[in-house]
């Protein structure tokens, strides 16, 4: 009986007990259908928050009031100290309007520099009988602001130093807002006056597409100048100033020079800490990605114990399995048969099975991760390396789960096999 013979036997005896193969299948496929599906969408999001934090480039940084981040990784030293020295070194004082204007002027390293004041967001913005939903965010910023954020014009012009200065009622509205008020034709939206809090408008720019994610939406923006926030009070108290270097080899020497330059323009100390903070572009993605990572590593875990299962239900089914086909076995001894011919077949059968599973699994995992992510705006991906892995897990648990029963038929007596009611 050679390998061949097994693997045939074995083949034909999973496809005749179709219900039981059936069960045994869904089993698997739920375990990796449960971790592929999660692994994917996971990725699809991570995808989708690296395309979303990129918007400066990754030679961005910003410089920024030390209190808005004191979230970041939970950092205790990131708080702000009551203490007298930390009172005279001012950590919770606001970046001021001459501040930023100072550091613009006196920053001289080959970059681009930008000043903003970041606007409240759920605005619900009017034309006519039209608007849209209350979530629109508006932001403050300069005649730099689309390079250093990564926006680009795709109709109208750029706000220009005298939009800044007067601070006057223009506006670059985003692809989300200006469809939703102008349908597919965007382009009609420039010179048109929006109404946004109560007060007309001029669209002067309508910008391109940058995409979405679940938790950012860059096109879901009207952005006017950093005066008109401030004078209109739809802003923050801090002013955001915002930095590109020319080359992302030259990003921490940027760092290194802005640091300089902006503690001479807050008038600190050498002995003084700093009271600002300077955030790569990628920084706030990455803590991000690290959550979601522990979520990844949670969902893997679930699916090896899903899978555990699996293996425990399929060792039973083929110590069954082994009970209802002794005189099967003891024929086949009786005809020649070795002890490892019947081990083949019954490990055989074992494997198909948790293939299978794994097959139908990694299929329908796929499909309903890039659901949820095309759900939460988020590409479409496949898991290779989990794809593998699931393979690879599958074939091991039909192995595992294979051994027992295997070798409890290749022990039978034959002659008890066949006597066997």
């Amino acid at each position: 009986m050679t390998l061949k013979d097994s693997f045939n036997l074995a083949f034909r005896t999973v496809r005749s007990n179709k219900l039981r193969t059936g069960i045994t299948v869904a089993i698997i496929a739920f375990g990796i259908m449960a971790l592929i599906g999660i692994i994917t969408a996971i990725q699809s999001m991570n995808e989708g928050l690296r395309n979303s934090f990129s918007t400066m480039g990754a030679n961005g940084f910003t410089i920024a009031y030390k209190e808005r981040f004191r979230f970041d990784n939970g950092n205790d030293n990131q708080k702000v100290d009551k203490t007298k020295k930390a009172k005279k070194s001012n950590l919770d004082k606001y970046i001021q309007l001459h501040e930023s204007e100072d550091f613009k002027q006196m920053y001289h390293y080959p970059a681009i520099v930008s000043i903003s004041l970041t606007g409240f967001g759920n605005y619900e913005i009017h034309y006519k009988d039209k608007k849209t939903n209350p979530n629109v965010r508006m932001n403050g910023g300069d005649e730099n602001y689309l390079a250093v954020n990564g926006f680009t014009i795709e109709e109208g012009r750029n706000l220009t130093p005298a939009d800044v200065q007067s601070g006057r009622n223009v506006c670059m509205i985003g692809s989300d807002v200006a469809t939703k008020l102008f349908g597919q034709f965007k382009d009609k939206a420039i010179n048109k006056f929006i109404n946004i809090g109560g007060s007309p408008y001029l669209v002067i720019a309508v910008l391109k597409s940058k995409g979405s994610s679940a938790m950012l939406r860059a096109d879901n923006v009207v952005i006017t100048s950093y005066n008109n926030v401030r004078r209109t009070g739809f802003g923050g108290n801090s002013f955001v100033i915002g930095v590109l270097a020319n080359d992302i080899t030259q990003v921490d020497g940027a760092v290194n020079e802005a640091t300089g330059v902006f503690r001479n323009v807050r008038k600190l100390l050498p002995t003084d800490d700093d009271n600002f903070v300077i955030e790569k572009s990628d920084k706030l993605a990455s803590t991000f990605i690290e959550l979601l990572s522990s979520i990844q590593m949670a969902a893997g875990a679930i699916g090896l114990i899903t899978l555990i299962g699996a293996a425990i239900g399929l060792m039973n089914i083929m110590l069954v399995s082994v009970n209802e086909r002794t005189r099967e076995v003891g024929l086949i001894k009786a005809i020649g048969g070795k002890r490892k011919n019947i081990r083949q077949q019954f490990l055989f059968e074992s494997i198909i099975i948790s293939l299978l599973g794994a097959l139908f699994g990694i299929v329908l995992g796929v499909i309903i991760g890039n659901i949820f992510a095309l759900l939460l705006n988020a590409g479409f991906t496949v898991p290779w390396a989990w794809v593998i892995g699931g393979i690879i897990i599958c074939s091991g648990v039909g192995l595992l789960a294979g051994i027992w029963p295997a070798v409890k038929a290749s022990k039978l007596n034959p002659i008890a096999a066949l006597r066997y009611e």
